[in-house]
């Protein structure tokens, strides 16, 4: 009897440290995925402040240009969202 309780110890003891290298596989393969999350997140930022960038760019470029417009532009937008804003 004591042969198979040996038997038995044994493989759990395989069973376990295979559980725990699998476990150490997932965290490694979890952490690249994060790192490479993190890089892809890094550039879409970036090119998102690039696109900002330009916008106010060329609304600043607007204004510049035409200022009676822009200023008139502003009043009619606050005006609509003073609109909206008293009905919700």
């Amino acid at each position: 009897m004591s042969t198979t309780s040996e038997r038995l110890g044994k493989q759990a003891k395989e069973v376990t440290e295979d559980l725990e290298a699998m476990g150490e596989t997932v965290s490694d393969a979890a952490k690249e995925k994060l790192e490479q999350v993190g890089a892809r997140a890094s550039e879409y930022c970036e090119q998102g402040r690039e696109r900002v960038h330009g916008i106010a760019c060329h609304c600043e470029q607007f204004v510049r240009q035409k200022p009676l417009t822009s200023v008139l532009l502003a009043v009619g937008i606050g005006w609509l969202l003073g609109r909206f804003w008293k009905r919700g």
